[in-house]
Order: C-alpha cells, then sequence, then structure tokens
C-alpha cells in the first residue's frame, strides 16, 4: 500500500473511532424512555444516564490529549477504544441503574481517551496545507454529522430490537476498529515524559473540569444558576481551575505549557466554539423535543427527520470544505457559516404550534447543515494552527474539551430557560403544545444569539493569515506554517 494511501486509510479508522464515539452521545438520548421503563429509574436518576459519561468525558480530554504527546497518541486511541468497548458490553448487560451508571462513567472513560488525540493525529499525518484542510472536513463531517446519525440508529435499533442493543453494537465497531488500528496506524515520535509528569496539575485539572461539568449538568440544570450548590461547586470549579494556572505557569515540566494558548487564532477558535455549540446543542436537542411533543414524531420519526442535515453536511464536509478554506482562507469560510448557523437558529426561533415539517422545521435545518458543513472544519483548522507537533495532542484534547463543556453548558442553560418560560406561558397548569413551543423558541433565540456572540468574536479575534487568500495575486499559498494562524 503506498505511502499517501494508507494516511488517508489510518484516516478512516480514526474517523471510525470517533464516529463511534458521537453516534454513542445521541443513541443514548433516544432510548431513555426505554431504559428508564426497563430499569426503573426515576426523570432525576436517569440523567445520570447521560450525566455520568459527559462529567468523565469532559474532564478527562485536556489530560487525555496531553498524555497522547507525552506518551503515545497511538497508544491511547488504542486503550481508549479497549476501554470503551468493555464498557459498552457492561452498560449493555446491565440489568440495575447502578451498574449502568458506573459502566457509563467508564465509557466516558474511553471516549476522552480517544477522542483527545484524534485530531493531534491528523495534523501530523497530513503536514500539506491542502490535504490538511479536506482530512479535517472528513473528521469534521463524522464529529458533527454524527449525532443525526445516532438519531436514526437509536429510533431503529431501539424499536427493532431493544435498549441493550445500542450499546451491543459498539462491539463489533470497536473491536474492528482496534484491529483496524494496530495494523494501520502509524508510530509517532512523542514529546516524553522528560523531567516527569506534572501530577498535581493533571489531578487539578481533572478535579476542574470534572467538577465544572457536573455544576453544569446537575444542580445550574435542576436547581438554577442561582442556587447555593450551584455556586458553591462552580466557586470550587474555578478555584481549581486559577490554581492548575498557576501551576503551569511555574512548574519545570509544566501538564499543559501555556505557550498554547498565545495564539489568538487557537484561543479565538476555542472560544468562538464553545459559544456556537452552546447554541447548536440546545437546538437539537430541544428541536428533537418540538418534534416530538408538539408534533408528535416517534423516535424513529425523529431520526427521519434529520437525516436530510446529515446528507448535506456530508457533501459539504467531504466535497467542499477542504476548497473553500483553501480558497478563501478559514477565517472567511467560518465568517460565512456562522452567519448561516444563526440564520438557521433565528428562523427556528418562529415555529408555530401547528408547524409542518416541510415548511418551519426543514427550511431551518438546512441552514445549520450549510453552515456547519462550512464552519466547523475551518474551526477546527484554526484550533489546530498554533500547534506544534509536541503540543498537537494537547490543543486536539483542548479542541475537544471546549467543544463538551459548550455541549453542557448550552443544554443545561437553554433547557433550564425553556422551562421556565413554559411554565410562565402555562400559568401554573400542565404545558400545553402552545406553552411548549413558546419555550422552545425562547431557547432558540438565545442560541441564535449566542453565535451572533461568536461571529463577533471571529470579527475582531480572528486574524487575516497566510492561508487567507493573497488579493494581490489572487492565488492561494501552498506552504501552511505551523503558527501561520490559518
Amino acid at each position: 500500500m503506498s505511502s499517501d494511501r494508507s494516511r488517508w486509510v489510518a484516516l478512516a479508522v480514526l474517523c471510525t473511532g470517533t464516529l463511534m464515539i458521537v453516534l454513542d452521545v445521541t443513541v443514548v438520548n433516544v432510548a431513555l424512555p426505554a431504559i428508564q421503563n426497563d430499569l426503573g429509574f426515576t426523570q432525576s436518576g436517569l440523567a445520570w444516564v447521560v450525566n455520568a459519561y459527559l462529567i468523565a468525558f469532559g474532564g478527562l480530554l485536556l489530560l487525555a490529549g496531553r498524555m497522547g504527546d507525552l506518551l503515545s497518541r497511538r497508544g491511547v486511541f488504542l486503550a481508549g477504544l479497549g476501554v470503551f468497548v468493555v464498557a459498552s458490553l457492561a452498560c449493555g448487560l446491565a440489568g440495575s441503574q447502578e451498574v449502568l451508571i458506573a459502566a457509563r462513567f467508564v465509557q466516558g472513560v474511553g471516549g476522552a481517551m480517544t477522542s483527545a488525540v484524534v485530531l493531534g493525529m491528523i495534523v501530523t499525518m497530513f503536514p500539506g496545507p491542502r490535504e490538511r484542510a479536506r482530512a479535517i472536513g472528513v473528521y469534521s463531517f463524522v464529529a458533527s454529522a454524527g449525532g443525526s446519525i445516532g438519531l436514526l440508529a437509536g429510533g431503529v435499533l431501539t424499536q427493532g430490537l431493544n435498549w441493550h442493543w445500542i450499546f451491543f453494537i459498539n462491539l463489533p465497531i470497536g473491536l474492528a476498529t482496534v484491529v483496524a488500528a494496530v495494523r494501520l496506524l502509524p508510530r509517532e515520535r512523542s514529546a516524553g515524559i522528560g523531567r516527569g509528569v506534572d501530577a498535581l496539575g493533571a489531578v487539578l485539572i481533572t478535579a476542574a473540569l470534572m467538577l465544572g461539568v457536573y455544576t453544569i449538568v446537575k444542580p445550574a440544570a435542576e436547581l438554577g444558576w442561582g442556587a447555593g450548590q450551584t455556586l458553591g461547586f462552580g466557586g470550587v470549579s474555578l478555584a481549581l481551575l486559577v490554581l492548575f494556572l498557576i501551576r503551569e505557569a511555574t512548574a519545570r515540566n509544566p501538564l499543559v505549557p501555556l505557550r498554547i494558548f498565545r495564539s489568538s487564532d487557537v484561543s479565538g477558535a476555542n472560544l468562538i466554539q464553545a459559544l456556537t455549540v452552546a447554541g447548536m446543542f440546545g437546538m437539537f436537542f430541544l428541536g428533537v423535543l418540538y418534534l416530538q411533543r408538539v408534533l408528535g414524531y416517534d423516535s424513529l420519526g425523529t431520526g427521519l427527520a434529520f437525516l436530510p442535515v446529515t446528507i448535506v453536511m456530508g457533501t459539504l464536509s467531504l466535497r467542499y470544505s477542504e476548497r473553500l478554506v483553501t480558497r478563501f482562507g478559514a477565517r472567511s469560510t467560518l465568517l460565512a457559516g456562522l452567519v448561516l448557523i444563526g440564520a438557521g437558529l433565528a428562523l427556528f426561533a418562529r415555529v408555530p404550534v401547528d408547524g409542518t415539517y416541510l415548511v418551519d422545521v426543514m427550511p431551518a435545518t438546512l441552514l445549520l447543515a450549510v453552515g456547519s458543513g462550512g464552519s466547523f472544519p475551518a474551526l477546527a483548522t484554526l484550533a489546530m494552527s498554533g500547534a506544534t507537533a509536541d503540543d498537537a495532542g494537547l490543543a486536539s484534547g483542548l479542541f475537544n474539551t471546549t467543544a463538551q463543556v459548550g455541549a453542557a453548558l448550552g443544554l443545561a442553560v437553554l433547557a433550564t430557560l425553556s422551562a421556565t418560560r413554559t411554565e410562565q406561558l402555562a400559568g401554573g397548569g400542565p404545558a400545553d403544545a402552545a406553552a411548549l413551543t413558546g419555550g422552545y423558541r425562547l431557547a432558540f433565540l438565545i442560541g441564535a444569539a449566542l453565535v451572533a456572540v461568536s461571529f463577533a468574536v471571529a470579527l475582531s479575534v480572528l486574524k487575516r493569515g497566510r492561508t487567507e487568500p493573497e488579493e494581490s495575486r489572487g492565488t492561494v499559498r501552498d506552504e501552511l506554517p505551523v503558527h501561520a494562524g490559518l
């Protein structure tokens, strides 16, 4: 097999592992009612089927990415796949609430290890600007559109078989990916442990992120942002984060070298991602509820409703994102995509109680799909633009961390505000379709506002770098310096 072909086959292996992790989130969401009925979860207890995964996943991404740099990204990826497959088996066999929640936490550990190093491996495998843009486009499609595929797969598996199979399906996929990864993923040079591992830094950042995600998904979502528990846990999380930054600034061999944040493109891209994902993730979650609770869709119909999103995002990410980034630059492509995402959310904020899919839902989702298909590959390119070969895993882990924190934060905030608005419109009585729709519309409008803020950040923070089109010559440069600020 030629060297060039082997790299693209290796990319397919990485994306298969990523797809399995991404699918797991939305597949589980669709199956939650069946899991609740079978294992006897209360409504609050059921949330831990999702929260246990999110806490482990979001808390370990940064650490896993850095350990990939220091030890081996290939090794961390393989270990993560192994942990995820074993935990999936335990989830599928779970006969009690406690076993399922514990197994979901372990799944989150494996998911973090697998996901954190993928972008780092991609940017080292594809050093050229054009092939890197194309490879990131493939990865971005898998990472973004996988959620829509998960809705459809979850509906098919849950209704056709039972909820256990949403976990069992990971076994053949995961094992095949492990075998292929062992044979096809290249061994890379790692930075090495050097004078030792920054154990204190590892403890501080993991504790800060896990506690932060817990605060968002538990007390903030259930008790409100002004509740004592929310403020207390949030304050401790921020204090741990400050201590971590102090530690990294003074440590001789820091776990996370702070130089990664010197690039305005890297810092800006991660902030933009957190804001954009916060607006979009709440939309997808509440959009599913709108289809099911207002328009009366079942889980399979909901999955089919989002299928056009997957098709459009796939077409853009796989065929056109590389051309757009190469021709217009990552910054310009991102700005155009954010405009379309904001327009789609604003259009969603007008959905009526008696809405129809073709008139009121599909146009908004297509705008979101086109915007996402163009903007997220550009965003990933910017986020990795300041990474050296020794820091690629760290930059990859950071990019995934901001996505997870943004998703958790967006879901907690938008779902809370939506529920509050629905209660107000219902006047203390049971929520009817009009009250539910009013709550969803407010959430969609706030999501559009978050994307507008991310557009302002992109416009003011991101710099036009050397990979932008050369207006004087009308061509694109062929080389991509490490710190070019795409």
